[in-house]
């Protein structure tokens, strides 16, 4: 570890090479030319406004009475369990 402090000590009182003068401003410049994308907003903004809709039509529908007998893979007797499918029972 007391290598690394060291090299770490010596590099933070290092000058600043030549090469990297400036180069924030040279970064941003490059960012600034690159076209923007928008093309995904449109798109997904659809698809949230869908769902949006489709819950808050979801939630405003009455609940339909449960079927008589459970679907249900652990509940009880199914009538499609895989026994049940063998024997040919309804």
């Amino acid at each position: 570890m007391e290598d690394l402090d060291r090299a770490l000590a010596r590099l933070a009182g290092a000058p600043v090479p030549a090469a990297l003068e400036g180069i924030e401003d040279q970064v941003l410049a490059r960012i600034g030319t690159r076209p923007v994308v928008r093309q995904a907003g449109l798109g997904l903004g659809a698809v949230t406004i869908a769902a949006l809709a489709m819950g808050v039509i979801g939630a405003e529908l009455p609940a339909t009475a449960s079927p008589a007998v459970s679907l249900a893979p652990l509940g009880g007797a199914s009538p499609l369990a895989p026994s049940s499918l063998l024997i040919g029972e309804p």
